[in-house]
Parts: structure tokens; C-alpha cells; sequence
């Protein structure tokens, strides 16, 4: 049973990672804005009101089916400095990634929501951001996730003056249930608020859109952010902000019984998910008692095998040919999973079985991997059956947040490799590889359904849960979405210092010990994680059902998350 209600509206629904996230949405959707205007400002809202894990200067990426069945994926991830040093890190750092402004890739979040505003949303740039404004400026209640984050990470935060300013109030992190505000940050917002207004009345909406994103990548915001970030030594320069658009990439599909699983491409982390989906069809999972041992490693294999694949292959397809099509064909599944034992797990991660592979870290001496802010996410299904699925990312307590601004200027630079070499090494022009990656899902009877969570690594994982939950167990979203999960660590983290756990399998507790036991003895190092935890993801998933017209929504109570419908 779940802990929740289903959702369930006639017109439209939204579920975000905070509950003023999908209140601001939903309340875009019913001021006439359609999905993709609705998951913008829910977008911008969760830059605001978890601050800690996602920045209104970080990345989003953002997946929209059409109403018509056309689909679309933009980026927002930036790119590295075209005048960084591609041997920087391995030359000056020892094969290590510093926190702080080297990390920097140009800001995308910005561009990608307006990019979206543009091309697919009805409203203009100030109506979507009112809701974020209010919430920065006004401030909004410090929730037990929050204060913890904060309390965690007071020696990051402490590390420079402008974020201790905001995030360590009196010198102190913020209690529970305070009122939290960020002046800056809402200064910011509004500038490009009025500057949209002050084009829009003059010259119309598209206008108004183009303003705004003037402001922030070539007026006064650009200005603020390069110069800030060349006094403290890094490399962003005007012309990398100026000439900033998010990419355009093609969507990568997969058919798994009847239903259309769509990803973004394998400059993030997507494609993997498919990877896993279409391993598990054909390990034939079909008799397997849900969270069973058995279901559960051969799960973790499939995982470890998909991650293995990402690990040497995903990259900016800018720079790299990576061999999607192969990956997802069934020479190369057959293969993989004629790999794997039934009865005993892999030691590691499986070795490479197209091209030479990646050399593998040292197994990590430390407890867990280093967690980096990890995203978080929003499902928007409108009345029309427009779409819209979205996952920015990016916190602010590993590089400094820029005086008058209130934001960091993208610190996801630590998903590239120090070492440039690597498939998704460090380079100039070059993009991290991504683990932010909404996912879409056509269904076989016509509906349409957006998911996504947080969760760095874990996200692929989770995701793979809640689906085979749903759509194969005949969970409703809710409940799939509640079911406990597990989670792999045994490949390298995509943050650094790119931590390596070989056969860890975290298990969260309400999967009984007779399972956790039988999973040890077939080899699986088990990490015994909470009831419910924060660590394994929080997905947030919108479905429309044709048979009777409803949007259904669910919403993860593992994190502040909601779902709103009407």
C-alpha cells in the first residue's frame, strides 16, 4: 500500500521535486499556459527552493512530446571554456578535479528554458519566472532535507564568503522551518523578468524571450559572471557566453512491449536506462517474484552491464563517435548477457565488449561515493497532451556563488574525466557527460508518460524500477513509485573523484533480510541503506490514460516532492 493518494485530474497534472514547484506549474497551467510553460516555472521554482541541488545557473535538460507525437530534446548543458587547457587538470592538479571555478562549463539552465518558451510555450519569460521570483524574494520554509543538506555541507559553504552569506546565515545553517530568502537571486531574476516585459510590449513574446536571455548570456548578468569568474582564475570568457545555445539532440527510442521508452542521447546518462530495459526483457524476467532474489541480481547485473557500457562509451557525440546502435542491438545484448551468472554476481564492473574500454579506478577505500548536488525533476502532462519532462541539476555548495547574482556558474564540469584522453575527458568546447536524463514513455494504448528523478547514478536505476514496477508488475504509479528500490555502485561514479564501489548493491531495509542475505551469498557486497532514503532517487512520473481521460500523477515522498492535478 502506498503512503500517498494516486493523483488524478481531468485536465492536466504536474509533479515536481518540491511541492512549490508543482504549485507553481499547476498554477501556470491553469492561467492558460500549456506544459512546457508549466514545467519552465516549476523548472525555476526548484532552482530556488532547493537550492542545494539545483542552480538557476546549472544545467537542464529537457525532453517535450508534442500533442501532435513530435518529440524534442534540448540539451541545456554547457560546454567547457574554449580557452581552457585540455591538459589543465592532469598538468596542474594531478589527475584531480579542484572544486571551485575550474570546474565551470558555460551556464545552460537559462538558455534551455527560454530555448523551450521559444519554440513550444505560450507565455512569455516574466509570467513563467513570477512564481520563482516570489519564492526567492518572499522566502519559503527551510524543510528537514534542506537544513540537513546545509548542516552537511557547512565547511563547503564556509569555503567562500558570497554562499555563507546566504546558505550560513549568523554563521550558522539554517534551522528547520526557518524563512529562507535569496535577495540576489531574486534581483537577478527579476532584471530578466523586465527585461522580457520591456521588449514583449514593444515587439511581442519572441521579443520579449530574446531580452531576457540577453540579459543573462551578453548584458549586465554575462558581465557579472565572466568577470567574477576570471578574478578567481577561471577561463569562461564573454564570447563562450555570447555565442551559447543549447543543442538541439536527437532522442534515442527503444520499443519495449508496445510501449515507445525515449531517452535523451549518450551525452548523458539515458540510453543506458533503454540498455538495462531491453536486458532484462531478454534475460526473461516474466516469472520472477517482484524484489525477489532472483529478480533482484539479475537486476544489478543488468545494471552493472549497462553503466559498464556507458562507462566506455557515453560522450559528447560532438567529439565522439559513440556506437549507440550497437550498444542497443541484439548482438551486443545477446553478448552481454551471456556474460552474466545466474548464481553468483560479477566481481567488478564486466569488462568492455566493443573497442579497448577505459581503465578502471582503484576500488574506493571510503564508506560512499562523494555525493554531488543531484538534481531534481519535473513530469508536466496539459490538457492538449503536451508533455514535458525535465531534470536540472547543479547546487551551490561546490564552487562560489557570484556576488549580486545569488547563482554558481555551472560547476558540472566534474562529470568530465580530469584526464582528456578518456571518453569523456576534459576539453575545450567539449560537454560533461550528463547524469540528469528525463525520460518520456509512449504507451501501447496512446498515453504519454514523462519520468524522472535526482540521484546521480542512481538515476537510470530507479527509474528502471518504477517502470518495471508500473508497466510489468501492474503497480499504479504511486505505488510503483513507493515500492523500495535498489541501487549499484559498482562501476565509477560519474563525480569526482570518481569513486569505485566493485560488487556494491545497496538495498534499502524494507526489502526483507532473507532477500538481503541471499543476495550476499551469490556475491553482491550489500550496503544496508534506511527503509526509505534520499539516496536511492525520488521519481516524480506524469501518465495520460486514454481509456478514460485522466492525468494521473505520483510523486517520491523519499524527498519534499508532490504532484498537483485537476
Amino acid at each position: 500500500m502506498a503512503t500517498r493518494p494516486l493523483i488524478a485530474g481531468a485536465r492536466h497534472a504536474v509533479s515536481a521535486g518540491h511541492y512549490l514547484a508543482a504549485s507553481a506549474g499547476f498554477a501556470i497551467l491553469e492561467a492558460g499556459g500549456n506544459a512546457i510553460d508549466a514545467g519552465v516555472a516549476a523548472g525555476l521554482v526548484l532552482g530556488v527552493v532547493q537550492p542545494d541541488i539545483v542552480n538557476i545557473g546549472g544545467v537542464a535538460p529537457i525532453l517535450i512530446r508534442r500533442a501532435d507525437g513530435t518529440m524534442e530534446s534540448i540539451a541545456g548543458l554547457g560546454h567547457w571554456p574554449r580557452a581552457l587547457p585540455a591538459d589543465l587538470f592532469m598538468r596542474e592538479h594531478g589527475g584531480r578535479m579542484p572544486q571551485g571555478v575550474l570546474r565551470t562549463v558555460v551556464p545552460a539552465a537559462p538558455d534551455a528554458w527560454i530555448t523551450a518558451l521559444e519554440r513550444h510555450g505560450r507565455l512569455g519569460f516574466a509570467q513563467v519566472a513570477e512564481p520563482a521570483i516570489r519564492c526567492a524574494e518572499e522566502g519559503f520554509r527551510v524543510y528537514k532535507l534542506l537544513a540537513d543538506s546545509i548542516a552537511e555541507h557547512v565547511k563547503d559553504y564556509a569555503r567562500w564568503p558570497s554562499n555563507a552569506a546566504i546558505f550560513l546565515p549568523g554563521g550558522a545553517p539554517p534551522p528547520e522551518g526557518a524563512l529562507f530568502r535569496q535577495a540576489d537571486l531574486a534581483a537577478m531574476l527579476r532584471h530578466m523578468a523586465d527585461e522580457d516585459r520591456r521588449a514583449a510590449a514593444a515587439k511581442g513574446r519572441l521579443a520579449g524571450l530574446a531580452a531576457a536571455h540577453h540579459a543573462f548570456y551578453r548584458g549586465d548578468i554575462a558581465r557579472t559572471i565572466v568577470n567574477f569568474i576570471q578574478s578567481e582564475g577561471g577561463y569562461l570568457s564573454a564570447e563562450d557566453m555570447a555565442g551559447f545555445h543549447s543543442r538541439l539532440e536527437p532522442v534515442v527510442t527503444r520499443g519495449w512491449r508496445g510501449h515507445q521508452v525515449t531517452t535523451c542521447g549518450p551525452w548523458c546518462q539515458g540510453p543506458a536506462l533503454l540498455e538495462a530495459l531491453l536486458l532484462m526483457e531478454r534475460a526473461g524476467f516474466h516469472g520472477m517474484a517482484h524484489n525477489s532474489p532472483d529478480y533482484l541480481h539479475l537486476m544489478a547485473e543488468c545494471l552493472k552491464a549497462a553503466m559498464a557500457d556507458r562507462e566506455y562509451h557515453f560522450a559528447d557525440p560532438a567529439f565522439a563517435e559513440v556506437p549507440i546502435d550497437a550498444l542497443l542491438g541484439e548482438a551486443h545484448l545477446a553478448a552481454r548477457l551471456a556474460g552474466m551468472d545466474p548464481a553468483r554476481a560479477h566481481p567488478g564492473m564486466p569488462e568492455p565488449l566493443l573497442g579497448a574500454g577505459t581503465e578502471l579506478p582503484p576500488p574506493s577505500t571510503r564508506p560512499m561515493p562523494a555525493i554531488e548536488p543531484d538534481t531534481s525533476y519535473v513530469a508536466v502532462v496539459d490538457a492538449e497532451g503536451n508533455a514535458f519532462s525535465a531534470t536540472p541539476s547543479d547546487g551551490t555548495y561546490n564552487g562560489p556563488v557570484i556576488p549580486g547574482l545569488g547563482i554558481i556558474a555551472s560547476g558540472r564540469g566534474t562529470q568530465s574525466r580530469p584526464d582528456p584522453a578518456h571518453p569523456c575527458g576534459v576539453g575545450p568546447g567539449r560537454r560533461p557527460r550528463l547524469t540528469p536524463n528525463p525520460a518520456m514513455v509512449v504507451l501501447r494504448d496512446g498515453g504519454v508518460m514523462p519520468l524522472g528523478t535526482p540521484g546521480g547514478d542512481v538515476q537510470i536505476q530507479a527509474m528502471l524500477q518504477v517502470l518495471l514496477n508500473h508497466l510489468h508488475f501492474g503497480m499504479d504509479l504511486q505505488e510503483a513509485i513507493e515500492a523500495p528500490r535498489v541501487a549499484s555502485y559498482s562501476f565509477p561514479s560519474s563525480f569526482a573523484p570518481y569513486d569505485y564501489f566493485p560488487a556494491r548493491l545497496a538495498v534499502e531495509g524494507r526489502i526483507d533480510p532473507v532477500t538481503r542475505d541471499a543476495l550476499r551469498a551469490r556475491g553482491h557486497e550489500v550496503k544496508d541503506w534506511p527503509d526509505w532514503t534520499w539516496l536511492a532517487g525520488s521519481v516524480e512520473a506524469v501518465r495520460s490514460d486514454p481509456a478514460t481521460g485522466l492525468r494521473l500523477a505520483g510523486a517520491d515522498p523519499r524527498r519534499p516532492a508532490y504532484a498537483v492535478a485537476l
